[in-house]
């Protein structure tokens, strides 16, 4: 059956999550219109096809025992010279965001898994761009500031022509929220 690279992540809810894949595509970022924007519980992460019914049960065990939290976005920070990602603070929901990411990644789960960078959670606005464009993103977005309840978190799969697209809805408290028929959302998970 083959694999599939898959990820799970909080997305940034309109207005806030197109203006700001706006902005990053703006900056130069090629893959800003591939990736939604969105707070990381899972970067991409390979797993065999076969699997997907396992996680999608972990995932829904992950939810069961969420409670809505507010998250806020506020100002801007950097990788650099690490990683080269300029990103939107999440100011308020940090915490939050960190207990998900350690039960998603839970080691009697199926996708526990070692990250290559300390988890900290945030919203990427640029990525691997000139230096110049990557400054321009870190003092134009100093001042963004967004906020709203986060409800839940999604499972997304990335296809082949690179975009990642959402496979399931989690709301915490348990409930499982599929994609609309006949309607592809473009979400994205994808890491920094």
């Amino acid at each position: 059956m083959g694999t599939v690279t898959i990820g799970v992540s909080i997305a940034v809810p309109e207005p806030h999550g197109s203006l700001l894949q706006e902005r990053r595509a703006g900056f130069g970022d090629a893959a800003a219109h591939g990736i939604p924007t969105h707070v990381t519980l899972l970067p991409p992460t390979e797993i065999d096809a076969e699997a997907l019914a396992a996680v999608e049960g972990h995932l829904s065990e992950v939810a069961a025992v969420g409670r809505p939290f507010p998250m806020r976005l506020c100002g801007t920070g950097t990788f650099r010279p690490l990683s080269p990602v300029v990103y939107v603070r999440v100011a308020q929901g940090a915490d939050e965001c960190a207990w998900l990411q350690q039960r998603v990644r839970d080691a009697s789960g199926p996708l526990d898994r070692e990250l290559q960078f300390p988890y900290h959670p945030h919203v990427t606005v640029a990525h691997g761009i000139d230096e110049a464009a990557m400054d321009r993103a870190f003092a134009e977005l100093a001042d963004f500031e967004a906020e709203w309840p986060c409800a839940g978190f999604a499972l997304y799969e990335q296809g082949l022509d690179g975009v990642w697209r959402k496979l399931r809805e989690y709301a915490f408290g348990g409930s499982v929220v599929p994609p609309q028929a006949g309607h592809v959302e473009q979400e994205s998970i994808a890491g920094r």
